[in-house]
C-alpha cells in the first residue's frame, strides 16, 4: 500500500509517500480500505516536533472506508461495512488497521466524506459545548476562528444550545461562514481588538465561556473577555504553544477556570464514542448540523494540505483523498445518474484529480 511516512520533525516537506507492506489486524481490529482521511491541526503539531512522537511513524488519526478484512473474534463489522472513525493513529495512508471499539457505522442518509469529515472536529464541538463547558439557553460565547472546520460546527452546536455566539474570523468569507452557520456577532481580529469589541457588545460585562484553538496569539486577551467565574475553553494552538504563565492571573481575571481539553478523555470507551459519534451524524442527517468540506487533497499532496492548513487558510474540513475514494465516488455518482437522483456537486467538486462525468 501507499501511505505518508515521517522520519524525522520538521516543515511539511519531512512527509514521503513510500510504499509499505499491507497491515494485517488482529484481534479485536479490522482493516479499512480508506476513501478518505481528515486534514487536522494535531498532524501539523506532530510533524513539527511540537507533539513528541516515536519515529518513523505514519501521520494522521481521523478516516474512513470500507472495511476490507477483520481480525478473528470481530463479529460487530464485516467487510463491505462503510466506517468512519477518530483518534486512531497511522491514517495517511491507503489502508489502516483500527480498533472495532472506534469504528462508527456510515448511517443511511451520509455519505462517507461527510461522516469522515464529522468525525473528529464533530465529536470535538460535541464535547466542548456539551461537558466540557456544557453551554445553558442565555449563555453567551466567544468562539476564535468561527469560520475554519471546527469553529462553524461549534457556532452551530453552540446556538443549538441556546447561546448568543461572538465569533472571530480573519476574512470577509470567512465571516459570512460564520454568519451562515448562526453566528450572532462576528468581530474581525485582523481589523478590531477582540477583547475590546467582546466588552463593547456585553455592556463589559464578558463571555460565560471562550473556545480558544488558537493558543499563543489569543490567550491572555481570552482571559480578560471573561466574566466572573467564566471558562477559558482553550483546546489548540494553531498559532503556537502557550506560555508559562501565574496562576495568579486566572484569580485576577475574576477567579476563571481554565481547561485544556482533548477529544480522548471525552470518549474513554466505546460507548461514549458512540453516543457522540450518534448524535453528530444524526443531526447531520435530519440537518441540523452543516459539515462543509472546504478541501480535498490527493494522498501524495499530503504537505500541500499542511501548508493550506497552517497559513489559515481553511474555511471547513480539510480531507485527503485516495484513489479507492476517488473510485468510490465515481461508483456513487454513476449509480445515482442510474436512478435520475440528484447529484451531490459540492461533493465532486471537492475530490482530488477527477473530472465530473462528461454527462453530469
Amino acid at each position: 500500500m501507499r501511505a505518508i511516512r515521517i522520519t524525522e520533525p520538521g516543515n511539511p516537506d519531512v512527509m514521503r509517500l513510500e510504499e509499505m507492506e499491507l497491515p494485517e489486524p488482529g484481534p479485536g481490529e479490522a482493516r479499512v480500505a480508506l476513501a478518505c482521511t481528515g486534514v487536522n491541526f494535531i498532524d501539523t503539531y506532530q510533524r513539527s516536533g511540537q507533539y513528541k512522537m516515536d519515529l518513523p511513524f505514519i501521520p494522521g488519526s481521523e478516516g474512513g472506508g470500507k472495511i476490507d478484512a477483520v481480525g478473528p473474534d470481530v463479529t460487530a463489522f464485516a467487510p463491505g461495512d462503510l466506517v468512519a472513525f477518530a483518534s486512531s493513529p497511522g491514517t495517511y495512508a491507503e489502508y489502516a488497521v483500527v480498533p472495532v471499539s472506534k469504528l462508527v457505522p456510515v448511517p443511511p442518509g451520509v455519505n462517507l466524506m461527510t461522516a469522515t469529515a464529522a468525525m473528529l472536529q464533530g465529536m470535538t464541538a460535541h464535547y466542548l459545548t456539551h461537558d466540557t463547558y456544557p453551554i445553558r439557553p442565555g449563555d453567551t460565547v466567544l468562539i476564535h476562528a468561527a469560520g475554519g472546520g471546527t469553529g462553524l460546527l461549534l457556532v452551530q452546536m453552540a446556538k443549538m444550545r441556546g447561546a448568543r455566539v461572538l465569533g472571530t474570523v480573519s476574512t470577509e468569507e470567512k465571516e459570512m461562514l460564520a454568519r451562515e452557520a448562526g453566528a450572532d456577532e462576528i468581530i474581525r481580529y485582523t481589523e478590531q481588538d477582540f477583547a475590546g469589541e467582546v466588552k463593547r457588545l456585553t455592556n463589559g460585562r464578558g463571555v460565560n465561556a471562550v473556545y480558544d484553538s488558537v493558543g499563543r496569539d489569543t490567550f491572555l486577551k481570552s482571559l480578560s473577555c471573561l466574566r466572573p467565574r467564566g471558562y477559558l475553553v482553550l483546546f489548540g494552538q494553531s498559532s503556537g504553544a502557550v506560555e508559562p504563565f501565574d496562576p495568579q492571573l486566572l484569580n485576577k481575571a475574576g477567579s476563571v477556570y481554565l481547561t485544556r481539553p482533548t477529544l480522548g478523555h471525552y470518549t474513554q470507551n466505546g460507548d461514549e464514542l458512540r453516543r457522540r459519534a450518534g448524535d453528530v451524524l444524526a443531526w447531520v442527517v435530519d440537518g441540523r448540523l452543516s459539515v462543509r468540506i472546504d478541501k480535498t487533497f490527493p494522498l501524495e499532496e499530503a504537505a500541500e494540505a499542511h501548508r493550506y492548513m497552517e497559513s489559515r487558510q481553511s474555511k471547513g474540513k480539510v480531507l485527503l483523498g485516495t484513489q479507492l475514494g476517488r473510485t468510490m465516488k465515481i461508483e456513487q455518482l454513476d449509480q445515482a445518474m442510474d436512478r435520475q437522483d440528484l447529484v451531490d456537486k459540492a461533493g465532486w467538486d471537492s475530490f482530488p484529480a477527477s473530472d465530473p462525468p462528461t454527462n453530469y
